[in-house]
């Protein structure tokens, strides 16, 4: 056994060994997997082995496609067959809203240039002979599906990887994981301890124990899966060919082939959690008892739904543990505070993912930059406030809701009140309709008196259409308020911070008492973040961005420190406060500050610590509604006293309070864009609108070479907005954008503009397309729920395309 590496891959279950083989592909060598048992031992040994493509994000079904691409590759190297089943399979539609769900994912897919087609029941019912079609309305056929086997496949990456100057340590438990004085891990395993640059926990059923090692508590959790493998079918027989994959949502089941006979499995609402507190260390290739009663009100659909299901005999029941994350997306990346550490966690389909998993990795780890926005995988999507009640209860939730449909508009009620903010029973009593962010309640639409606290979920317009609407009108007519906390805060100080800030940031700092809007860039010229930096004085720099990426741009900050006397702290719930907005809010403001708020005092872009109400404030003339406004920000004790004081206040300006699907609407309004669905790290600064606020003369910066060369060569595509013709469905996001019979972009985000009355969706299409899509003979289309809307481009923000209002 080695002594020193380059890196420790601990875990030898599918991604494990894949990581290992992805580094190796990559140009390491001096690498090693350390394994407690055997091969498999997990939950690897025991899985159906199913692939797929389909995902809710973009970006993770696309890692899925490489994964299912890889394995001709992997048998090609290692001469190891993975046991390739590529079967095609088909989703099943019982209802509406399901068949929307699909449509839904087949824009998605084609995006990606995944090709799925509709077929009729009765093409579905000749390559899944078993089913019974009349429950069903419709079927989406994917020829990307199959299934392999679990032993075969990890067993290639681990041949391919030795082949290419890995090394496998069987039958070596880690005991201990510590930081080396000199740098990196010392990994204490029974034979030995080794000294490794780099550890890659892919402990699977273990990742909570080897986190705990290093001080981690891991949002994961394991669940008892089961899936019954039934005796021969003479109508599988039959068949004379293998039959297709097959899902089931209404029923709540998946199915293969396997032999003669069919894999049954179900994610079942009373799902199980398994050993919830730790993993036994000496458990392994071992099986869980069946518990048949706990699934049999979803075999009982399977049986009506496929007949000769119910006809057939149960050979066996598997039984064994799954680890999930509260989303049941995988928690991968590099971890903040612990340089060197790795997680390769939560995968729970292991062979869909395991391969993407790898390869994102092995990129993030030698190039430094996982290759594509992988934030919906990144560990730094969980926040301390993902604790293990969070975690439980959100797992178990998402188990038993793996089969049904989430809609665009759907807020899941477990966990839910993590975090509040002191102004939460108010704002719940004047009728709150809430989500979560990041953990933190968030008012989405305020509910009139007389009608419920509560919005029906659905592709289509929601009973929040016309309350969100009024909210808007009386934002842009009067004075709107909204509450901020929910944005990431942070305040950056010390000798170093102006020069710092100067190098991190892409744009131009502001002097005191100012407000500048800044990128962040990578060192390839690619997006990392989009902030508002204000400035109340010369040595305090307060930045706002994304809540939900405060734990990946503190991990970006604290990375890139470089020595520099500087400190970085996310403020978190220490500050909150609100927004108004609206023609008016300059005389509500003005009734409660101590100071002289008026246009010319304090301008577009002020910042300034003032007295609002008799209370501390720090105050910046900026708001995302495109309109005249402010932005508040208060202490947590002080938050309640203000914002009793500006309803009161208000209340003859008409002032309402307004919630994120309203400031969603007008910032649609304006054509402004937002961190994680416009900008993310796929995007550069030009192509997004942004390089106005790159200040390619300031100096040196990160980014700064690779962006001057994007802005010579120009953007090879361009964020634009579009305004849709569509009766009772807005576009979401990830929509198709068709042009001439060919998909050419993507939608961002889209919704209703609610004051200039228009369906409204950003995109990215081809630079050329965007420069010429304002005349007549360039046409789009966004494809909405399977159906292709008529879209025009359009030059101008449809709400005040000169700005006077938000200037003025």
């Amino acid at each position: 056994m080695k002594d020193r590496v380059q890196a420790a891959v601990i875990g030898g279950g599918v991604v494990g060994a894949s990581v290992l083989y992805h580094l190796t592909k990559a140009g390491w060598r001096d690498v090693v997997l350390i394994e407690r048992s055997e091969l498999t031992s997990g939950s690897t040994w025991h899985a159906a082995g199913g692939m797929h493509t389909l995902n809710s994000d973009p970006n993770v079904a696309k890692l899925q496609s490489y994964t299912i691409a890889l394995y001709r590759e992997l048998e090609e190297i290692s001469g190891q067959s993975c046991g390739i089943h590529l079967t095609g399979g088909i989703m099943l539609a019982g209802t509406p809203e399901r068949l929307d769900y699909l449509k839904v994912a087949q824009s998605k897919n084609r995006l990606l240039g995944l090709e799925t087609e509709f077929i009729s029941l009765d093409e579905a019912e000749a390559i899944f002979p078993i089913m019974d079609k009349r429950h069903f309305l419709g079927a989406l056929y994917d020829a990307n599906e199959g299934h392999v086997d679990p032993s075969g496949v990890t067993n290639a990456y681990a041949k391919a990887a030795r082949l290419q100057g890995a090394e496998i340590y069987r039958h070596t438990p880690v005991v201990e994981l510590s930081p080396a004085p000199e740098g990196g891990w010392l990994v204490v395993t029974e034979k030995g301890t080794i000294h490794a640059e780099q550890v890659v926990n892919a402990g699977g059923l273990w990742a909570r124990e080897l986190g705990r090692m290093v001080g981690l508590e891991l949002p994961l959790l394991a669940m008892e899966h089961q899936y019954i493998v039934t005796d021969d079918m003479p109508e599988v027989a039959a068949h004379g060919r293998e039959l297709a994959h097959c899902i089931d949502f209404e029923g709540e089941a998946y199915m293969r082939q396997e032999g003669r006979g069919m894999v049954l499995g179900t994610y079942e609402r009373a799902g199980v959690p398994w050993s919830p507190e730790r993993t036994p260390m000496d458990f392994g290739h071992e099986l869980l008892q069946p518990d048949l009663d706990r699934i049999a009100p979803s075999l009982e659909v399977a049986f009506e739904h496929f007949p000769a299901l119910g006809n057939a005999g149960i050979k066996r029941t598997i039984n064994g543990p799954f680890v999930f994350a509260p989303d049941g997306n995988p928690v991968i990346g590099p971890v903040r505070g612990l340089p060197g550490y790795w997680l390769a966690t939560g995968v729970m389909a292991g062979f869909s993912q395991g391969g993407g998993v790898g390869l994102t990795l092995a990129n993030w780890m030698v190039e430094g930059d996982p290759g594509m926005d992988v934030f919906a995988m990144d560990n730094a999507r969980f926040g301390a406030w993902a604790d293990r009640a969070y975690t439980h209860a959100k797992v178990q939730e998402n188990y038993s809701r793996r089969f049904s449909i989430t809609f665009p508009n759907e807020e899941l009620p477990a966990a839910r009140e993590q975090r509040t903010t002191p102004v939460y029973g108010e704002l719940s009593a004047a009728g709150a309709v809430w989500g979560a962010t990041y953990g933190l309640e968030q008012a989405l639409w305020f509910s009139p008196e007389g009608q419920e606290q509560t919005e029906t979920p659905s592709f289509r317009r929601s009973n929040a259409f016309d309350p969100v609407a009024a909210e808007v009108r009386a934002c842009r007519e009067g004075v709107g308020l909204f509450e901020t906390s929910g944005f990431a805060k942070y305040q950056v100080t010390g000798k170093d911070s102006e020069a710092w800030l100067n190098r991190l940031l892409a744009g131009r700092l502001p002097k005191a008492g100012r407000i500048a809007l800044t990128p962040m860039l990578a060192p390839d010229g690619r997006l990392r973040g989009d902030f508002t930096v204000a400035r109340a004085d010369r040595e305090t720099f307060n930045i706002f961005g994304s809540g939900p990426s405060e734990g990946f741009h503190l991990r970006w900050f604290e990375s890139r420190m470089n020595g520099a006397e500087v400190t970085v702290e996310a403020q978190g719930d220490n500050l909150v406060g609100f927004m108004i907005a609206g023609p008016k809010s300059r005389e509500l403001l003005s009734r409660l500050a101590e100071g002289d708020v008026s246009a010319n005092a304090f301008p577009f872009l002020s910042f300034a610590r003032l007295r609002v109400a008799g209370v501390p404030t720090l105050v910046g003339r900026i708001s995302f509604t495109g309109d005249l406004g402010y932005e508040l920000w208060v202490a947590p004790e002080d938050q309640s006293r203000l914002l009793a004081e500006l309803r009161s206040h208000g209340e003859d300006l008409g002032l309402r309070l307004f919630g994120s699907r309203a400031l969603d609407s007008m910032r649609l309004e304006k054509g402004y864009g937002g961190w994680l669905r416009e900008y993310s790290v796929d995007d550069e600064p030009f192509e997004a609108g942004l390089g106005r606020f790159v200040a390619l003369g300031k100096g040196d910066f990160v980014g700064r070479a690779a962006a001057e060369r994007t802005k010579a060569e120009g953007p090879k595509r361009r964020l634009v907005t579009l305004l849709v013709e569509t009766e009772d469905a807005d576009a979401w996001g990830d929509e198709a954008v068709w042009h001439d019979g060919q998909v050419v972009g993507n939608v961002t985000s889209g919704g209703y503009g609610h004051f200039v009355r228009q369906s409204i969706a950003l995109a990215y299409v081809p630079a050329e397309l965007a420069a010429n899509g304002a005349s007549k003979e360039v046409s789009f289309e966004v494809e909405i729920l399977g159906e292709r809307r008529p879209a025009r481009l359009t030059t101008s923000p449809p709400f005040d395309p000169s700005g006077a209002r938000m200037r003025g």
